[in-house]
């Protein structure tokens, strides 16, 4: 069995959600694990490829690949999968990941499997789980034929690095004429300081019981003593009180800090499937019978209002 593992690179550099992808594939130890890493300058990913468990990468540079757009992406992973003779082609979710997986699978007349929060090797063949009836159940999905795609739902794996290295290939594709029509006007991106949710070690999240936007203050503050990030619930970015860039969630990012500060959070299954696999949990919520207490490891019962800013400030004190 060969798997080939799509690493989105911003930069230059790999994801985290791709090395994640890449670290679990070469952890299954079922068959050769290689790398795609598509764009322009993204050589320096390659190696960072074959640390995390790839042992071959195949590299496409190309300046139809410059802007991050997917349909030259599907024609250069075309030619890439015929390269590499590839049965598992895996994908870590983003917007950009997920177009790319789907465009493909169009493209092959492949099965995809998204959302996929484990994997493993079932007699030669590769097993999947993923989250249904609103996350309330896990089942097991697979494929029908090759080659199988694989959308990973969003922070699922960590990079574990091998120490090991990677042949390079390079690989030249061909781009459909309808491929290069759509042209990128503009690429913004959102100032901000710190670590993003997805890479952030702390998360302080903010939900309903903050009372209005001014009360994500305190999540940031809290945030900036603790050296980590601000997320949200759904309610609240619905609401307008936070980007729905920091939203966690069945809809929204799935992380897995060291430390995940709820403030005002209930703990709907929907957040929960979002956050559950944090190190460990803290919850500040007035309400003594709210859901998010059954899974907290630690929980505080009280006015955040009031220990929040006290917690900021010890921390603060401390430092």
């Amino acid at each position: 069995m060969s798997t080939l593992v799509f690493l989105e690179t911003h930069d230059g550099e790999p994801t985290k959600g791709g090395l994640g992808v890449l670290s679990k594939a070469a952890a299954l130890g079922a068959g050769e694990v290689s790398a795609a890493v598509l764009g322009t300058g993204v050589r320096d990913a390659a190696a960072k490829a074959g640390a995390h468990g790839a042992t071959k990468v195949f590299v496409v540079e190309d300046d139809a690949l410059a802007p991050p757009l997917p349909q030259p992406r599907v024609d250069a992973l075309e030619a890439v999968v015929a390269e590499s003779g590839a049965e598992n082609i895996l994908f870590a979710a983003s917007v950009l990941g997920a177009d790319i997986a789907s465009g493909l699978a169009a493209r092959l007349d492949a099965g995809l499997n998204w959302d996929l929060t484990d994997l493993r090797v079932d007699g030669g063949e590769l097993v999947g789980t993923r989250p249904a009836l609103g996350d309330t159940v896990l089942v097991e999905v697979g494929w029908t034929s090759t080659p199988r795609i694989g959308l990973v739902r969003s922070g699922t794996f960590d990079p574990v690095e091998s120490g090991g290295t990677a042949e390079v290939h390079d690989v030249s594709a061909r781009f459909q004429d309808f491929s290069t029509q759509a042209r990128l006007v503009d690429h913004l991106q959102e100032e901000s300081s710190g670590p993003s949710i997805e890479d952030a070690d702390v998360i302080v999240a903010g939900g309903r019981g903050l009372g209005g936007p001014e009360g994500f203050s305190m999540c940031e503050e809290l945030a900036a003593a603790l050296g980590g990030a601000v997320a949200a619930t759904r309610a609240v970015v619905d609401a307008g009180w936070y980007p729905y860039s920091a939203q966690v969630g069945q809809t929204g990012k799935t992380v897995s800090p060291k430390l995940y500060i709820a403030l005002g959070i209930s703990g709907a299954i929907q957040h929960k499937v979002g956050m559950q696999g944090s190190g460990t949990i803290v919850a500040i919520n007035k309400d003594p019978n709210a859901p998010i207490f059954d899974f907290a490891d630690l929980g505080v019962v009280g006015d955040l209002a009031q220990i929040a800013p006290k917690l900021t400030e010890l921390l603060r004190a401390r430092q």
